[in-house]
């Protein structure tokens, strides 16, 4: 391993390696921060560009994409409360509740200190520990998928605490919507009423700009005519207080070492380890009312663990060359059209350019953490401009995001209908969150269920009879009846109390 951090430590200083780390995190921070692009879809934008790089440079460039999108994509859900990057919805929740308090550029400097601690674990982790941790991922097959997705679904879906019924109600509707489209099997099409345009389905980038950019437009006007007024930030708040930080590096650290864990499951680990570590946090404080309401830690622990699962991510990648996430699938066609196939060989084969590439990702953890914590005030003065200025503006970046994911009007119509449906939705006290939870897992479900059906010869018995699946189960079946006793068991004691 000395060797190895040596072979980093010499590649990381050739200059062209340096720049690409560089240009990486600055290219990442400005896609996380506008709505709508991805990280995904720019490092397939930039991915001739490692033709003149080379493998190593190109890796790290397309790397550093990937990770510092995580740091700027909490940047306009603190601000105007839409996700410049999808792992950055959760913190909607509370780093929105923060700005409108005045304390948009706390929120900002946890995210970019979350951030560069968990980031910096992730690092040690795919260091220390990639091949062993990708062995106990891959001994999980279809079955236990299934069930990992229906108890994400059943623990992760009321995010807010307010009602249950109606979260697993909206979870529900992002199942349905993930069904549209061609059938993974049959290749025919399903609930497209006959239209060319629904055979493709329905994309992620479309839906989550509407229920969260354009609802959060609609709602700002909305408000606005009743008196709503522009918010400011006070600089004297820009950083965090003692107690800020307190509060914040439990779930700092519980969410790097979450992050890491979740990015070695197959998915969208980003988007789920933010949503598991909301969770986790809120059932672990020591004042739960204040979550949606702006808590500190409903920032501190999803910032930290979506930049985390980058580095978790990346374990099974080079490890055992399978990309478990989009994003590694354009690193492995990045390393691919240079003939380096990753995977139990890359380190003895690759040496240099493995290690080059951990390096790097200290070097950008660094570069990041400059590169966001003193420009926090200019980020946090955005909220200074007046909302005729900054909503029209929102509405641009969301129609030309919705648009570039297929140079497709029909996402952009998509878009603009969940808008005005997640308009309704906060109307009549909906979130929106769960459907896109939804949405997120309905595939996962539906292909785990297909494979295990093929596996277990269509015997749903058979579940019990692998020891994973079975707790899995257990667990979901807990998840789903233990709230409802636990209520109606609060719900007696309040009543005798009276009595």
């Amino acid at each position: 391993m000395l060797e190895g951090l040596w072979f980093g430590l010499r590649g990381i200083l050739d200059l062209s390696n340096l720049i690409a780390v560089m240009a990486g995190c600055l290219v990442g921070t400005v896609v996380g921060v506008l709505p709508g692009i991805g990280p995904t879809g720019t490092m397939a934008l930039l991915l001739p560009l490692t033709y003149a790089l080379g493998p190593t440079a190109g890796m790290i460039m397309l790397a550093g994409i990937w990770y510092g999108a995580q740091y700027g994509g909490s940047t306009t859900s603190i601000l105007v409360n839409v996700p410049g990057e999808a792992a950055s919805i959760v913190t909607t929740l509370d780093g929105y509740q923060m700005a409108k308090k005045g304390r948009a550029g706390t929120a900002l400097a946890i995210s970019a200190i979350g951030s560069f601690v968990a980031g910096s674990l992730g690092v040690v982790g795919l260091m220390l520990f990639a091949p062993p941790l990708a062995e106990v991922a891959l001994e999980l097959g279809p079955p236990e998928f299934l069930w990992i997705g229906v108890l994400g679904l059943l623990l992760l879906s009321n995010l807010s605490g307010r009602s249950t019924s109606k979260a697993l109600l909206m979870a529900a509707l992002g199942i349905m919507l993930s069904t549209v489209g061609m059938d993974p099997n049959s290749g025919s099409p399903r609930f497209s009423l006959g239209l060319m345009s629904f055979f493709g389905g329905f994309e992620f980038v479309p839906i989550t700009m509407g229920l969260f950019g354009v609802a959060e437009i609609l709602t700002s006007c909305a408000e606005r005519l009743q008196g709503w007024e522009v918010l400011k930030v006070r600089f004297r708040d820009l950083y965090p207080n003692r107690q800020d930080l307190r509060r914040s590096w439990g779930p700092i650290f519980r969410g790097g070492i979450l992050g890491f864990l979740v990015g070695l499951i197959p998915g969208p680990a980003a988007v789920m380890s933010s949503f598991v570590s909301y969770k986790i946090e809120r059932k672990l404080s020591r004042h739960p009312e204040e979550f949606g309401q702006g808590a500190i830690e409903g920032v501190a622990g999803p910032e930290s663990a979506n930049n985390s699962a980058t580095a978790g991510g990346l374990v099974p990648l080079l490890a055992l060359g399978l990309p478990f996430a989009p994003p590694t699938a354009v690193l492995l066609s990045g390393l691919m059209i240079h003939g380096v196939q990753p995977g139990p060989l890359l380190m003895t084969q690759h040496p240099q350019l493995f290690w080059t590439v951990i390096i790097s990702m200290y070097v950008g953890n660094v570069i990041l953490l400059i590169l966001n914590l003193p420009l926090v005030g200019v980020f946090a003065s955005i909220n200074r401009v007046r909302p005729a200025i900054v909503l029209p503006v929102v509405l641009i970046l969301c129609v030309i995001g919705a648009y570039a994911v297929n140079n497709s009007m029909f996402d952009v119509w998509v878009m603009l209908a969940f808008g005005v449906l997640g308009f309704l939705m906060r109307r009549f006290g909906f979130e929106a969150a769960p459907v896109i939870l939804g949405l997120v897992l309905g595939r996962v479900l539906e292909n785990s269920l297909r494979q295990s059906m093929v596996i277990l010869d269509g015997d749903f018995w058979a579940f019990w009879s692998r020891p994973i699946s079975a707790t899995l189960m257990v667990l979901a079946i807990l998840a789903l009846v233990i709230p409802p006793l636990v209520k109606l068991f609060i719900n007696a004691r309040q009543g005798k109390a009276r009595g």
